[in-house]
């Protein structure tokens, strides 16, 4: 009889990543990873010996392809910006399970939205903003805050099925969202000049 495949550390992420993506954070723990690879508990235990060690191995993962996912441009997107809005957006109603666990968990309890909206992982999508804008680094940051806000607002109501993803409506909203923020910007920069 052949020897058994070894599962390793890598197989049990993935294996974690698709019990969220198809049922949610409360079904991933010891029992059901161990199920989904068609092992016993023991493989899973000896690289996670916690269900927290394996669901924040897990979030790491779903944080990367989250984050994979919205730095990709579409192709038919002529602003760099509103395309990261739009797919940040559109990731809610494709993967729902995962935008959930990253977003509506206690990862970010005891972190204030100060301290979110400075943080480096921000400056992949802040730079096409600047550019697009004539932003500077300061001003970018206080109108992705203005933007996040109603992004993650209505990511967060799709994922939790309470409307449905209608891209020519976010366009609109994000473009008049962007563009008013930016005049506000211009604005109280000349104020005090």
């Amino acid at each position: 009889m052949p020897p058994k495949a070894k599962i390793t550390r890598d197989m049990i992420i993935e294996a974690g990543l698709q019990i969220v993506r198809t049922e949610g954070t409360e079904s991933l723990n010891v029992r059901r990873a161990a199920a989904e690879l068609d092992c016993s508990t023991q493989p899973v235990m000896y690289h996670f010996k916690t269900v927290s060690d394996l669901k924040a191995a897990v979030y790491e993962r779903a944080n990367d392809l989250h984050t994979a996912y919205i730095l990709t441009p579409d192709a038919e997107a002529a602003d760099p910006f509103l395309s990261v809005g739009l797919r940040y957006i559109r990731f809610a109603a494709e993967e729902p399970h995962l935008f959930r666990f990253l977003f509506q968990s206690d990862s970010f309890r005891n972190v204030t939205f100060q301290e979110l909206m400075q943080s480096d992982g921000l400056t992949p999508v802040l730079a096409p903003l600047c550019e697009t804008a004539g932003l500077t680094g300061t001003q970018a940051r206080e109108i992705f805050g203005i933007l996040f806000v109603c992004v993650h607002g209505a990511a967060s109501l799709i994922a939790n099925n309470a409307i449905s993803y209608d891209q020519a409506y976010f366009e609109n909203m994000l473009t008049a969202a962007f563009e008013g923020a930016v005049m506000r910007m211009k604005g109280a920069e000349h104020e005090t000049v």
